[in-house]
């Protein structure tokens, strides 16, 4: 299949990296934009990875208001420079994750927040559901069903509610790419009047 630069831009809407980076994306996938995607994400991903044990020395704080103004979110992303964190591109991007925060409303930033006695009121909740079910499939059945429900209150876990293709950790990885920096949500908050 040809790669057309219609089928580039069409790329680079969709996941906000470079021109380059999407044509060698679309020609690894044979054109297929889904396998695109995927080899963008996966990409992302080790470029994160590789920039975990950079110093994060800069970034900015971002709010959003709902319309209605009874509910909002701030959030803190933090980066390497200021370099970044004065870049409209990433201000973008933290304003989106602190109107997610406000839509979504998440109870933890990361799985490692969630308290064991958290999980242990879950487990005691979930496990009626696996009673009857094959001893050797009730644990499987169980984690599935804590990290499903946890999933949905851990920020990074969330889907992003603009893209449900990614979540809140892909956003942030293809940062990281995008930018060339360590990208990291350091806090949030969201306020609601009840």
């Amino acid at each position: 299949m040809e790669i057309t630069t219609e089928l580039i831009k069409t790329l680079r809407d969709k996941t906000g990296v470079s021109v380059m980076q999407c044509k060698k994306a679309l020609e690894e996938a044979g054109g297929d934009m889904e396998k695109a995607v995927i080899i963008l994400q996966k990409r992302s991903a080790e470029s994160a990875l590789k920039k975990s044990d950079r110093e994060l020395g800069a970034g900015i704080v971002e709010s959003y208001i709902h319309s209605t103004k009874t509910v909002g979110a701030m959030v803190e992303l933090m980066c390497e420079t200021d370099f970044v964190s004065g870049n409209e591109e990433f201000k973008k991007l933290a304003y989106d994750i602190a109107m997610h925060i406000a839509a979504a409303n998440p109870r933890y930033l990361k799985k490692e927040e969630i308290s064991e006695e958290s999980r242990a009121k879950a487990m005691e909740v979930f496990a009626p559901e696996v009673e009857g079910k094959p001893e050797e499939l009730k644990e499987k059945i169980l984690s599935g069903k804590l990290d499903s429900f946890f999933n949905e209150q851990v920020l990074l876990e969330q889907p992003f509610i603009k893209n449900g293709d990614l979540t809140i950790k892909n956003l942030i990885e293809a940062g990281t790419q995008k930018f060339g920096e360590k990208i990291e949500i350091s806090r949030f908050v969201r306020f609601g009047v009840k």
